[in-house]
Formats: C-alpha cells, structure tokens, sequence
C-alpha cells in the first residue's frame, strides 16, 4: 500500500523555521514599543497624581501653616480630626446629600436614557437638548443659578409671586438648610442628566435587539423586560455611573461654596469645604491634608465595596 505523510501545519512550520533567538528579539521589541506608547500617560500620572498625593501624606504628618516652618507633629492631625467642630454635622451633610444626589440623579438620567433610547421625530432634538448643559461650566452653572434664584434680582421669585404661589422675597439659597439643599439639588440635576443619560444610553443601545425581540415573542411585560433584561444587560453601565455619582457627591464643593457659602449656619458645609476651611481660612494645611487622607481612604472603600458588589451580582 502506498503510504501516505501528513504535511505540517504552515504555523508549525513558522515555529519550526524561525529561530528561538529571533523570536525573542520581536517580543522584545514589541515590548519596548508597547513602554513607549505607555510612557507619556505613566510620566502624567506620576507627576500629577502619584507625586502630589505623596506630599499630602507627607503634609499630613506634620503641623505645617501656610506661611512658616512645618514641624512633625504625628499623630495630632489625625487624632484632631474627630474635635473638628464643623466635622461630624459636615459627615451627616454629606452623606444625606450624597444619598438624595444619587437616587433622584441616577432616576433621572435612567428615565431620560428610556425616553431617548428608540429612534424616532424628535429624539436627536430630545438628546441634544437633554445634553446641552454639560456645555456650561460648573462654576458658570452655579453662578447663573444663583442669580435666578436671587431674591433681589432672580426671576424665580417674581414669577411664583406673579402666579400667587409665594408672598414677598424668597431666599431660595440662604432662607433655610432645606431650601438650600433643594436649590443645590436642582442644579446639580440640571447639570448633570444629561451627561449621565448619555452613558446609560451607550449601556442601553449595546444590548442586541434580538433579546428584545425574543422576550416579546415569550410574552413578556415591558416591566419584566426591563427588570430580567435591561438591568442585568446594563450592570456594568450602573456600576460606572453609580461610582461616578456617589464619588462626586462625596467630593462636591463648587455648588455649595458658590451657591450657599455653607449656609444657613453651615447646614450645607460638605467634607471638602471643611478641608478648604482648614486650609485658606484656618491655614492649617497640615490638619487639611490629614482630612484628605482620610476621605481619600473613605473613597477607595466605597468604591472597592460597591464595585465588588455590583460585580458579585452580576455572577
């Protein structure tokens, strides 16, 4: 019987004719390449992250004013965080609003993403519209807020007073904690919807039209097709947008500085107010940097918690 050899496979003949030495030189070089198109971001990320927070550790552990000698002083910045007197109320401040801020900004920008998601007349309109204030700076949006709702000059009040829902001057910002509150929470939803609508309908316009499909032909309701199909598709989407939400709740100072200063007596003072009182009022850096580091570290917790959560549902 005639005989009958197999020839190689081209890849093994690759392997086989190209030289051990060879093929470690070009994994090498794709190395040194994939370093250097690595290099810009790392020099970035150390000169503008890695090299500041290492001062702020540093400044932590000593009693260091704005103008003068730092002296190290551990622990007394650390062990003085809890005799803050603006401290505990700005804890419970902020974690209140940080809970208000993400459930009625993550239902908001949910329903917006829902509203927009399907292409019909008018949506590129909707979604442009919905978007638009992401175009003013923060810093600019607060400002522009404070003079609407300016008791002497702001048309807020008039308008209510012209419709006969309000008596008199309003001071939506400085009358009380809650009106202040609820002005900051406006603009913040005002400012932010659009923006994390457009995430969300990223997350939602990913999920394949064919689930969709099948799940009508099964029969099922659009509450049980958002509930067993858009939500468990679109869990990383709410894990990002959750973790930029209760991050920048936590951190948030322009509204409040700009918007109520803290007041009515300090009852809108957030955790970073407190820092930058600390700091350029108090001119204690060193106490300042100790509180960063423990929000820092606070962050990094939540973070780390929620993240793994989300995840571990997601199982």
């Amino acid at each position: 019987m005639p005989m009958t050899m197999q020839r190689p496979a081209p890849a093994a003949d690759a392997a086989a004719t190209t030289p051990p030495p060879r093929r470690a030189s070009r994994a090498r070089r794709r190395s040194l390449v994939g370093a250097a198109y690595a290099a810009p971001t790392a020099v970035m990320v150390g000169l503008f992250f890695v090299t500041p927070l290492l001062l702020v550790v540093w400044m932590s552990l000593h009693k260091w004013p704005l103008l003068g000698q730092p002296t190290f002083n551990v622990p007394d910045n650390y062990t003085g965080i809890g005799d803050n007197q603006l401290g505990g109320s700005a804890v419970w401040f902020t974690v209140k609003y940080t809970v208000i801020m993400t459930v009625l900004l993550f239902s908001l920008a949910l329903g917006l993403a829902l509203l927009v998601q399907n292409r019909r007349r008018g949506v590129g309109f909707l979604r442009t519209a919905f978007f638009l204030p992401m175009a003013v700076g923060f810093a600019s949006a607060s400002l522009l807020f404070l003079g609407l709702l300016s008791d002497e000059i702001g048309p807020v009040s008039d308008g209510l007073r012209a419709i006969g829902l309000v008596d008199g001057y309003v001071s939506w910002t400085s009358g009380s904690g809650t009106s202040a509150l609820g002005s900051t929470v406006v603009l913040v939803l005002w400012r932010f919807a659009g923006f994390n609508m457009l995430i969300m309908l990223t997350g939602l316009q990913a999920i394949p039209l064919e689930v969709y499909e099948a799940a009508r032909i099964d029969g099922a309701s659009r509450w049980q097709t958002f509930r067993r199909i858009t939500l468990p598709l679109m869990r990383p989407t709410i894990a990002l947008v959750l973790t930029m939400m209760i991050t920048g709740s936590i951190l948030a100072f322009d509204q409040f500085w700009i918007l109520t200063r803290g007041g009515p007596d300090n009852s809108t003072t957030s955790l970073v107010m407190v820092i930058y009182r600390e700091a350029f009022i108090r001119l204690d850096l060193g106490s300042a940097a100790a509180l960063s580091v423990v929000l820092l570290a606070v962050l990094v917790v939540v973070n780390v918690v929620q993240l793994g959560v989300l995840r571990r549902r997601s199982h």
